[in-house]
Order: structure tokens, then sequence, then C-alpha cells
């Protein structure tokens, strides 16, 4: 049976990367949201917690890292064999995709049993932050599997164009977060008080809510691909193909892990106040960054169809679509951390302490927004290409290769107020080796 072409080969590009895109951005927005509440909520335990919540980001973020990136590598695999109509092999990519999420996920469920305590203990010698760190990301460690599933499912229903309902999936798993991080943070409605593990506990529901969400949403309304009991066991090929993308992206996703981890490691020589700073400041910049990442994620399944389907000119459009909107996403953002720092670092009960590290870091921190968008919807065009080697040495140039370098440098010379100044550098060799390569990469399509 024939089936008709899907709207990733037809529809006027700019009108498919925002229908693509902005579910995608909403739901990351509503994700970073509740990352952002999720610390107001815990900010009113005590600073102590709030650092705890922080250094145990850094092991939430390689979670994310392994689940984005298996994700993303279903995603590319099963588009461009739905562009290049090879149905069985888009079937064969989801399945296999399946298998090595579940996989995955086990590995950090034995991290929870096993290695949390060491985890914590690395970065703090603090009672108070030690207990509250080792109970905060036990539980997330333990039912990781939640967020596992729920990141595979949508990108499959991205991958075939269904942003909206990946979007859904995801809303009703932030919304259930939302909903219990007071109740049980605070022993709201009869609950008992159970604090930051309170926050732990209403995170993992959120996640399982958003994959059971994902996967019923799947398997009613994903038509094009299907799980097949006859691919459970994934072929060598399949399995190459998804991390062909899927390893450079995990690695692209981890750097943001090992520089938050490296980041507090050099801030907690000046105070536990600037950790918790750099913790604040990254969930702000995640709700700015989060939307941009979901124009990159719109944007890969539609250069993968066409990449499949040889359309080179969509392809070039969906990038000069995907870097304006980008561009003007960061420059709003920018504009924004400029005039309110004070406002933003209101809403986590910052100390004067804090205050006095974070306005400063705020706004020299924001002039390189623009540069950060360029270098990331860069990566993920490419990744739709088949190369996430790109993505992944952009992303290590900006978090960690030149940045955490600069970073120590530029502390030992003139302090915390020093610091933040290394991420000038830092995104400024990361933009400039992604513009390198996108004029390569559009060079080279023209022969398609």
């Amino acid at each position: 049976m024939m089936q008709k072409e899907n709207k990733m080969g037809v529809m006027s590009v700019p009108r498919l990367v925002v229908s693509m895109s902005l579910p995608i951005m909403i739901s990351m927005l509503v994700q970073s949201l509740y990352n952002i509440v999720d610390s107001v909520f815990v900010a009113q335990i005590s600073e102590s917690a709030l650092t705890a919540t922080s250094i145990a980001y850094s092991a939430q973020m390689l979670q994310i890292a392994v689940a984005v990136g298996t994700g993303v590598g279903v995603n590319a695999l099963v588009s461009r064999s739905l562009g290049a109509k090879r149905f069985e092999d888009a079937d064969a990519a989801a399945t296999a995709g399946l298998v090595l999420t579940i996989l995955s996920s086990l590995v950090f469920v034995l991290w929870g049993i096993f290695g949390t305590e060491a985890f914590i203990s690395r970065f703090t010698d603090d009672p108070a932050i030690l207990a509250d760190g080792i109970a905060y990301l036990h539980i997330c460690q333990i039912f990781a599997t939640g967020i596992f599933l729920g990141t595979l499912t949508q990108r499959l229903l991205q991958a075939t164009g269904r942003t909206f309902l990946s979007m859904m999936a995801q809303i009703a798993g932030a919304v259930v977060n939302l909903a219990l991080d007071p109740i049980l943070i605070f022993g709201l409605f009869g609950c008992p008080e159970m604090g930051i593990s309170g926050a732990a506990i209403a995170t993992v529901i959120g996640q399982w809510v958003a994959a059971i969400a994902g996967l019923t949403l799947h398997f009613v309304q994903n038509k094009e691909v299907h799980f097949r009991i006859r691919y459970l066991i994934p072929k060598k090929q399949h399995i190459a193909a998804i991390y062909k993308v899927g390893a450079p992206t995990i690695l692209t996703q981890a750097f943001g892990s090992i520089m938050i981890a490296l980041m507090n490691m050099a801030l907690v020589m000046f105070s536990t106040t600037a950790v918790a700073f750099f913790g604040v400041y990254f969930k702000l910049q995640s709700f700015l960054f989060m939307p941009m990442n979901g124009l990159g994620q719109g944007s890969l399944p539609i250069v993968s169809y066409n990449f499949g389907a040889r359309k080179p000119d969509r392809i070039r459009q969906t990038c000069r679509t995907a870097l304006t909107v980008g561009v003007g996403i960061a420059l709003a953002g920018m504009v924004v951390f400029l005039i309110f720092p004070h406002g933003l670092l209101t809403l986590f009960h910052a100390s004067d302490a804090m205050r006095e590290i974070g306005v400063p870091a705020l706004r020299i921190i924001s002039i390189t927004f623009v540069l950060s968008a360029v270098t990331m919807i860069v990566g993920y065009v490419i990744s739709g290409l088949g190369n996430g080697m790109v993505n992944m040495i952009g992303t290590a140039l900006r978090q960690v290769v030149i940045l955490i370098p600069a970073v120590f440098v530029f502390g030992q010379i003139g302090g915390i107020h020093m610091v933040w100044f290394a991420f000038w550098i830092s995104e400024i060799c990361a933009c400039s080796f992604a513009v390198y390569h996108l004029r390569k990469y559009l060079k080279k399509i023209e022969q398609l």
C-alpha cells in the first residue's frame, strides 16, 4: 500500500520549522520551568539544600545526556528511513531504541543503589549538604527508567512530525511534578513533610507520568512506526546507525554534567554560596537554552528527512529559519539577564552574598547567549545530516575544553568576579568552529 508523503517533505519550510519546533520548545520550557520551581521550593528549605541539589544536578544531567543521545540517534535514523520510504528499517530502529533505552537506564539504577554517597562526598564534606544530596540523588537515580522511556517516546513522536503529541506527554509530567512539589516538600493536604526527599519523589513521579503518556500516544497515534517483536534483538547495523549520531550527542549532553561538576569544584574554593549561585544560574539559563534546543531538535528530523529524500533546498531553508529564530530568542534572553538580574535572583531567596556574586555574573555571561544559540542549532542541523561529531566538539569547546581551564586561570588572576569572563573565550571559539563546518556541509549537500 502506498503511503502519502510526510509533511516534512512538502510543507512550507518556515511553517514546518515552527510547527515542528514550537511544541518541543513549549514542552522544554515547561520542563525547565519545573526545574526552576523545584529550586525555588528547595531554596525555602535552606541554602545548604539548594547547594545539595546543585551538586546532584550534574548526575541528573548525565541521565538526561544518555536518554537524549539515544533518543536523538533513534529520531535521526527513523526520520531518515521514513524519508527514503524504508518503513521496515524505521520499525527496526524504533525497537532497537527501546531495548537500548531500557538497558541504559539500568546503569543509573545501579548507580543509585551503590554509588550515590560516593558521588556526593566528592564535592562536599559539609554534613547537611551531604545528607541532603544523598537523599535527593538516591531517589532520582533508582527510578531513572521513567525519564529514559519518556525521552524515547517523545523522540519517536517527533520523528514522524507529531511534535504536538510529544509536547503533551512532557507537559503532563511537568504539571504533575509542579503540583506535587509543594505538597510533598512542605507536607500539605495531610501528606507528611518530606523536605528535599519530597522534591525528588515529585520529580520521578512526573517523569513516569510523562513516560506513560508518551508510550500511550505512541501506540495510539504513531501509525508510521511500530515496535516489532522480531527486532527485539537489535542488529549491529541499527545499533551502529543509532549511536553514530547518538554517541556524540550523549557526549555532547554529558559535557553539561561534566561542566557543572568541574565548575562546582572550582567555585567551592571561593564559597558554597558560589556553588549555590551557579546551580541557580544553570536553571535560569536552561529556561532560555531549552527552547533553543527544542528548535534544534525540531529541525533535526526535517533535515534528516529531506537528506533522505535528496532535497537540498529544503535543508538550507531549514537551517536559515532555525538560526533566525534561535538568535532572536537569545537576544531576548540577553536583554532580560542584563536588565533584571536582581529580580531573577530574588526568585531563589538569594542572600546578600549570593547577590554580590550573581548580579555581575548574570550580566557578563548573558553577552554570550547569541553565540551559544548559533553553536547549538548548527550542531543539530549537521547531526540531521548524519554527523554528530560537530555538535559534540562544539559543545566540548564551549562547556569543558576551553571553559574550565579559563575558569581556573581567571579565578587565580582576578577572583570570583573574573571567572565569568571565561564564558566569552569559550563561546567565541565554539561558535567559530560550528560556523566553519556549517559552510563546508552546505557546499556538500549541493551534490545531492
